[in-house]
């Protein structure tokens, strides 16, 4: 031990970290060794550069913004229609597809303590959890197509056992449960504005899931994308936990990838407010990717293809995508940008007390599944009603809360259920 804290303080003192541990000789064994290893198993090198580099004012004059194509569902014809779903539906009576849920958050934002995907809607008759309206949306897909899709779920270090734990009190929704597969995303420190990590707990640093965007690197140190490839799997839709309405599996989508020889898709929504809060498809020179609200100005927003009422710059990301196992694999190894972002976080401060902020502190750096779309040349972008395809749920005071997903979910659902019946 001795010769383990001799190595750490030296780790500690080479990126000026040395208040970590400031409490070490109040705290027990054990939490010394929690600490000792959580320290050795970190990479200062790396979040200190995140740190450094995000604090750089970037030069986007070399950057060349121009449109990416779109197609929009509600304008193709029922003969359209008709053919893409049939190429889809062939992969999935093929059982070449598979589905991968991102449900590495917690319900913070929802006051709810607790993985986000075992949050409970007040559904009627019943309520249910996030997860079991995935399950349920899969298992319509399942039983239509007389097949058993597998479903990978992307846990976090925080919520893996409650998850698991969820899934196996509820009785894997009646899902088979050897086609069900949790894994597990990485995660980084959380530092605050002075360059510094912060304490969660006296012997506990605190660290946080490194965004969707790892999900790559997690199914290939999970050894899924392997699997995967010996069982003939082809193709991967890759969804967020919060969208109640999100169509898991959507032949017309894939079809209509498969049609255009694309390797990669995605779905968007029209963005309504030309300066909303919300990321848009572009290209950037020439690749696919993404641009955030912050870079987007009104000129920008407002421009549309000449002579028409068509906006070339208001697609915005729904966290719906369609990969090939190929192009999962091109990726995979691929280090992608990281993306700062300000937030709220307790912390143990000098004295040794758990002191909550009242404003932003400190900074969390994710990289997001958009990101590796920059590595093609081009993919597919499929526009859709929001109203039947996008009710997130992100808190309770932005336009993305539970009431409204619930009423959403329960129009779609009428609204289906009307049209079934005729």
């Amino acid at each position: 031990m001795d010769d383990k804290l001799k190595i750490v303080e030296q780790l500690l003192k080479k990126y000026k970290q040395e208040h970590l541990l400031n409490f070490y000789n109040e705290i027990s064994e054990t939490e010394k060794n929690i600490l000792i290893n959580q320290i050795l198993d970190i990479d200062f090198e790396n979040i200190c550069k995140l740190y450094k580099d995000s604090k750089e004012t970037k030069n986007s004059s070399n950057i060349e913004i121009s449109p990416l194509q779109h197609i929009e569902k509600n304008k193709l014809s029922n003969t359209e229609i008709n053919y893409y779903t049939e190429i889809g539906e062939t992969i999935i009576h093929n059982h070449q597809i598979a589905v991968v849920t991102m449900a590495g958050g917690q319900g913070t934002r929802l006051g709810y303590k607790g993985p986000k995907g075992t949050y409970m809607l007040n559904l009627k008759p019943f309520k249910k959890s996030l997860f079991q309206i995935i399950a349920e949306n899969i298992i319509e897909t399942n039983t239509k197509y007389k097949t058993c899709i597998p479903w990978y779920i992307m846990t976090s270090e925080e919520n893996n056992k409650q998850t698991q734990d969820f899934f196996e009190i509820n009785d894997f929704f009646d899902y088979p449960k050897e086609k069900i597969k949790f894994f597990i995303q990485d995660k980084l420190p959380i530092i605050d504005i002075n360059g510094k990590l912060i304490l969660q707990e006296p012997y506990l640093i605190k660290e946080a899931s490194n965004g969707n965007g790892n999900v790559f690197r997690a199914m290939q140190k999970a050894q899924i994308l392997d699997e995967l490839r010996n069982n003939g799997i082809k193709w991967i839709c890759f969804g967020g936990i919060d969208n109640v309405l999100l169509k898991n599996v959507d032949p017309l989508f894939l079809g209509l990838t498969i049609y255009n020889n694309m390797k990669i898709g995605s779905k968007s929504i029209f963005k309504k407010e030309p300066l909303e809060k919300t990321a848009i498809y572009c290209k950037k020179n020439g690749k696919p990717s993404i641009l955030d609200y912050d870079e987007i100005s009104l000129e920008l927003s407002e421009r549309k293809i000449r002579n028409t009422n068509t906006y070339l710059y208001r697609e915005a990301n729904m966290l719906s995508h369609i990969m090939s196992l190929d192009a999962v694999y091109k990726v995979k190894d691929i280090e992608l940008k990281y993306h700062r972002a300000f937030k709220k976080n307790a912390f143990v401060n000098f004295e040794g007390v758990k002191q909550v902020p009242d404003k932003p502190n400190t900074f969390k750096f994710e990289n997001f599944i958009f990101d590796a779309f920059s590595y093609f040349d081009d993919m597919l972008l499929l526009r859709v009603n929001e109203n039947e395809e996008f009710a997130p749920i992100k808190d309770f005071t932005g336009i993305y809360n539970p009431d409204t997903a619930i009423e959403k979910y329960n129009n779609y659902k009428n609204t289906n259920s009307v049209k079934l019946k005729k």
